[in-house]
């Protein structure tokens, strides 16, 4: 292989043309995933990686490694083979030396939770949260999670100001975990309390990283702010009370013995951080998504008028569908093991390398998607593997699915005439996206509108 990537139009070829199914269309070894270029649009080197082959070697920027699988088939595979771990135990030494994990003794305190462990642990721990983002629970919330967002549209500016207003801040930011605190049962006086900078240890850096030290430092008060949480629980959860909530179940399974201390400690945190931050960017891609397309927003928003001339009801439903598909903000898994020396697509990946499965690349596989790179909010069917798939699918998919439903049509109808900000140096195209190793999203998303409704 070589360090360059292959320049199809070189050779008088066009860049949608075939290219080599043995993957002589070079890319480099390993391909890197990150930079500027490559989070504002993975999609073109995506395209690239398929018509090459299922499996690739690839780098993050801390220098760890690993297997990138992409294309529907390979990944929906890998996401159900049972001989890759989540266990991060399972990771050799060259991976644990680079990897953007927490130190210890974080790591062993708050890393034990649903995403990294495997049957029969995984499957007892996953049975304590089921009930709470069950689809039926969630239907019943819907009244309260459409007044959680129109309470925050009710704090925008009643007319967009010059500079646009910036959907992150005003929205996105603060929706999801306010859903999240009356799903789970978090008191309003701990809720006021949370540090959405926290936030941002999904982010891990590498142990070179001159970021590391603020990292630890979010780390820490994070970990302070968990232990309040459990403690606050512990004293005021009444099992035979009105008020049966998530956070109080998980502290009385510790207490039971079900859970342990670090196995407690790190569900609160998977719930308080990947609970949420998730759906922020989710919220923050698909109105990106729409403003590009602005003949698909204007259906949108025309199909949520139940009196207007072309009212299509379920067209929301199935366009959050479409939109998670097209772009979705989990775009790469977190780390899998094999057990052994194992082949995986005819690639012989060795015992204890990470190997990653690409949602981003396989939701846009032609063979699977016909005109895979159209937004179509008629696709039928929609398979896409925007929530993972197997054992590992994600138990709160239908309270995600509900908010982005309530979240985007309620920005749609309160916010007439949604738009991109035209202030200098807020152009869509120039957005910075978060340098998240395995997220899509951004930070800032500064947009007009004629008024808030």
């Amino acid at each position: 292989m070589t360090d360059t990537v292959h320049d199809p139009t070189a050779a008088g070829e066009t860049p949608d043309g075939p290219r080599c199914p043995f993957g002589y269309d070079e890319l480099p070894d390993p391909v890197p995933l990150f930079g500027p270029e490559y989070k504002s649009d993975p999609y073109p080197l995506y395209r690239q990686m398929r018509a090459a082959g299922p499996v690739h070697r690839v780098t993050f920027p801390s220098g760890v490694g690993a297997w990138l699988v992409t294309g529907y088939k390979a990944a929906h595979s890998a996401l159900n083979d049972p001989r890759l771990g989540k266990n991060h135990s399972l990771g050799n030494e060259d991976w644990r030396k680079l990897a953007s994990i927490m130190p210890e003794p974080q790591h062993s305190q708050l890393q034990v939770h649903l995403l990294h462990q495997d049957p029969p642990k995984h499957t007892t721990m996953r049975k304590l949260v089921l009930d709470a983002f069950a689809p039926r629970r969630v239907e019943a919330l819907r009244p309260r999670i459409q007044e959680l967002a129109d309470a925050l549209i009710d704090e925008l500016p009643p007319t967009a100001p010059a500079g646009g207003t910036d959907l992150v801040e005003g929205f996105a930011a603060h929706f999801p975990f306010r859903v999240l605190a009356a799903v789970i049962g978090l008191p309003q006086e701990l809720a006021v309390r949370f540090d959405r900078d926290w936030g941002k240890v999904v982010q891990p850096v590498g142990p070179q990283d001159p970021g590391r030290p603020a990292y630890e430092g979010r780390l820490h008060g994070l970990q302070g702010y968990i232990a309040d949480v459990v403690a606050h629980k512990r004293a005021t959860y009444d099992p035979a009370g009105p008020d049966v909530d998530l956070l109080g179940r998980l502290v009385a399974a510790c207490d039971a013995g079900e859970l342990s201390p670090e196995e407690l400690a790190s569900m609160v945190f998977q719930l308080l951080v990947a609970g949420q931050e998730p759906v922020t960017n989710q919220i923050t891609t698909m109105l990106i998504t729409l403003l590009r397309h602005p003949d698909q927003l204007d259906r949108l928003r025309a199909s949520l008028d139940p009196d207007g001339p072309v009212a299509e009801p379920g067209l929301l439903t199935r366009a959050i569908e479409e939109l998670l598909r097209y772009d979705g903000a989990f775009e790469l898994t977190t780390w899998r093991f094999f057990g052994a020396d194992s082949d995986l697509h005819g690639t012989t990946v060795p015992a204890g390398d990470s190997v990653i499965v690409s949602l981003g690349a396989a939701n846009r596989d032609e063979e699977q998607f016909p005109d895979t790179d159209v937004l179509d909010f008629d696709r039928s069917p929609n398979a896409h593997l925007a929530f993972g798939h197997g054992i590992h699918f994600c138990p709160g998919a239908a309270l995600a699915r509900a908010e982005l439903q309530i979240a985007v049509g309620t920005l749609l109808t309160r916010l007439p005439g949604l738009r991109p900000s035209a202030a200098d140096g807020e152009a869509i195209d120039s957005l910075a996206w978060v340098p998240a190793v395995l997220a899509r999203g951004v930070n800032r998303l500064p947009v007009a509108y004629d008024r808030r409704h």
